[in-house]
């Protein structure tokens, strides 16, 4: 059967050698394809399914995506403790080597330029979720609205209430974000993640993104784990540290997030690889978040 060059990242060169028998997007082994100076991380793929008509049809499938999106993020994470890995976005494939060298050519000051910018850093995703309100004792029948004016100044209270806990749970995130920014070397903010969607319990409130110097993380994960009771009512979630996915947007496509991707696939839509030879390229779902 026909392969296709996957390529995951681009890298400059390192010592440490890869997890042993690391396997990547069907299970196909991880290598290293070596070219002026960088390194681009591959594997074999059939073109059977990796062929821009079948991309299409895949995209559609969320088992699939999200298979291929944690086999992905695998990769990358294991690159993550060997070296600063510059993900590119999930199925970008290439008809065979010459053509990933090209690409490689082709936009090589723009992965220099982004490499050198988070070399030694690495990205951690921080949530912060309003808890859904404890469920309440059905109220006995003597204290139930008996009538319509009645039932209408409880609506007006209850939705008073919750109204002031989304104020001030929006005060706490505004505040625990200013803290976190200026620990952080940039910030992305991404769209809140429907729970619905996400099957997460509570309201997203944030869902952010900070580049952090991995010199620095552990200051910085302390300082989000002393927020975590400051506030009843609201949870805060830590996620991290990833590849700089959601800072490596110059290259590969719009921003996105490590672990979200992973749990959820990708948008629908297949877009053109980068480079001569390019099949395709997925726009991989927010990562670490709505991002990794």
């Amino acid at each position: 059967m026909t392969g296709l060059r996957y390529v995951y990242a681009v890298c400059r060169p390192f010592r440490t050698p890869l997890q042993a028998q690391l396997t990547g997007v069907t299970g196909a082994p991880a290598a290293l394809l070596h070219h002026h100076g960088l390194v681009a991380v591959v594997s074999t793929v059939p073109e059977a399914d990796f062929c821009e008509e079948a991309l299409k049809a895949h995209l559609e499938d969320l088992d699939w995506l999200a298979a291929t999106a944690r086999a992905h993020q695998g990769v990358v994470d294991a690159l993550t403790t060997v070296t600063t890995p510059l993900p590119l976005r999930l199925a970008t494939v290439f008809r065979d080597d010459s053509a990933l060298r090209m690409m490689i050519e082709a936009r090589e000051d723009d992965f220099r330029r982004l490499l050198d910018r988070l070399d030694g850093r690495v990205e951690w995703g921080v949530k912060v979720y309003l808890e859904p309100e404890p469920a309440e004792d059905e109220p006995a029948a003597a204290a139930r609205p008996v009538s319509g004016r009645d039932y209408l100044r409880s609506r007006r209270e209850r939705s008073h209430a919750q109204e002031e806990r989304w104020q001030r749970a929006e005060r706490f995130a505004h505040s625990l974000h200013g803290r976190l920014a200026e620990r952080a070397e940039d910030v992305r903010l991404h769209r809140p993640q429907n729970s619905a969607l996400s099957g997460t319990t509570g309201q997203n409130v944030l869902n952010a993104a900070y580049l952090v110097p991995r010199a620095h993380s552990e200051e910085f994960v302390e300082l989000v784990d002393r927020t975590k009771d400051e506030a009843p009512g609201i949870r805060v979630e830590l996620t991290g540290p990833w590849a700089a996915y959601s800072f490596s947007g110059e290259v590969s496509g719009e921003a996105s997030g490590a672990e979200d991707g992973a749990a959820a696939g990708t948008k629908t839509g297949a877009e053109s690889g980068t480079g001569s030879g390019a099949v395709t390229g997925a726009e991989s779902g927010k990562g670490p978040g709505e991002g990794r």
